[in-house]
């Protein structure tokens, strides 16, 4: 995978299906806390990228955009998806690309009705000047399938919420045509997309919407027509040339407000790394600053007794220090206790292994017993055979 490849995402299935068709290769790739991305080159754009489903609305945008750009450090975020359109010269099909972001739900409400206070965020410059660019020269429509009309490219704001809206008479409607008369389109994960990336080094963002409805009550219709369908494919094609170019463009060096290098926090005192089982660790680090001084690890215990006592010290400090609870420490000493009678009592060694392992589930994520931890579990398996 490219060290800054472009992440894609999307918040429903079928706008998923759209990218991820054009993708060769995908593989998974599991974030620690659950999250699945599926990472590959996009087939046609020749680009490496990160595909993510985040589901509806801004908030749950908003937090797995930030994860993916921490998991990823990309070049550019993309979103693809359908949205409704605001005005009547929008054909359904069309695309519409976000010059810039409203958060529209935000405001105060006071004696005299509800006042607007809204939230934007604007484009990056350079993508928005590259996406115009695609849109001005077609180039984007050999991504189209064959003998798909063209759609056309529509420039300006979106209109992000919580709420869906599919009628053209409702206080909603109005309050929008009042308040963001300018806005092109209307959806729920955009202003989401556009925090994450403004307090991620204002990285370039970019919201590709395909048209699949128009926001005035006819939206069970066009879906049954498989507008959402239509609309998302030619959203996907357009959002594949635009992630090309962003990557040729980043590749250069001349795409700007990229994302910065991560700063290093000047580190002081010692470094402790843990190795699990028979594994050492000499060096593990991104940047070393200064000198670098190995010095060897303590000696193993001699024997198990030794090793289960070393083991109980380490378990009192980490009570003490707050790193175990008191229930833990609780469990921890009960299957220590079964290991020290297994041993008085000449039981199997598999007994003692037993204990230890389930000492392991309780304590497994407790960086400061797995020293002892893992040598007890060495002595008790004994030599290799």
């Amino acid at each position: 995978m490219s060290p800054s490849p472009i992440v894609i995402l999307t918040a429903l299935d079928l706008e998923y299906q759209a990218v991820r068709g054009r993708m060769s290769g995908p593989r998974v790739h599991r974030h620690p806390q659950g999250t699945r991305f599926e990472v590959g080159r996009l087939a046609d754009a020749g680009c490496e990228v990160a595909l993510g489903h985040v589901g509806k609305g801004n908030q749950s945008a908003a937090v797995l955009a930030e994860r993916a750009i921490q998991e990823f450090a990309p070049a550019a975020l993309l979103f693809v998806g359908v949205a409704g359109a605001l005005h009547s010269d929008i054909a359904l099909g069309d695309v519409v690309v976000a010059t810039h972001i409203y958060a529209f739900h935000g405001g105060t409400s006071e004696d005299d009705g509800f006042k607007s206070r809204p939230r934007v965020w604007e484009t990056s410059h350079a993508a928005e000047q590259i996406a115009r660019h695609i849109a001005r020269t077609h180039s984007w429509v050999r991504y189209l399938p064959e003998y798909t009309p063209e759609p056309e490219i529509h420039f300006g704001p979106i209109a992000a919420g919580e709420v869906v809206l599919n009628s053209a008479t409702s206080a909603y409607a109005h309050w929008i045509r009042d308040n963001y008369n300018d806005a092109r389109a209307i959806e729920m994960e955009g202003a989401g997309i556009a925090q994450a990336a403004h307090l991620n080094g204002s990285l370039p963002v970019v919201v590709v919407r395909g048209v699949s409805d128009r926001a005035d009550g006819s939206k069970e219709v066009t879906d049954r027509a498989q507008w959402q369908r239509r609309a998302v494919v030619n959203a996907a094609a357009f959002a594949a040339a635009l992630a090309g170019e962003l990557a040729a463009e980043h590749a250069a060096g001349t795409l700007p407000s990229q994302t910065p290098t991560p700063r290093i926090p000047e580190m002081r005192g010692t470094t402790e790394n843990i190795a699990m089982g028979n594994a050492q660790v000499g060096v593990q680090a991104g940047v070393v600053h200064g000198g670098i001084r190995i010095t060897s690890e303590p000696p193993l215990p001699a024997d198990l007794p030794q090793a289960l006592d070393a083991l109980r010290a380490r378990l009192r400090r980490a009570l003490a220090e707050g790193q175990v609870d008191q229930v833990t420490y609780d469990a921890v000493e009960g299957e220590l206790t079964v290991a020290d009678e297994a041993l008085r009592g000449g039981a199997q060694p598999s007994t003692v292994t037993v204990a230890l392992r389930k000492v392991r589930g309780l304590i497994g994520d407790v960086s400061s017993l797995a020293t002892a931890l893992a040598a007890a579990i060495t002595l008790a398996q004994g030599p290799p055979s």
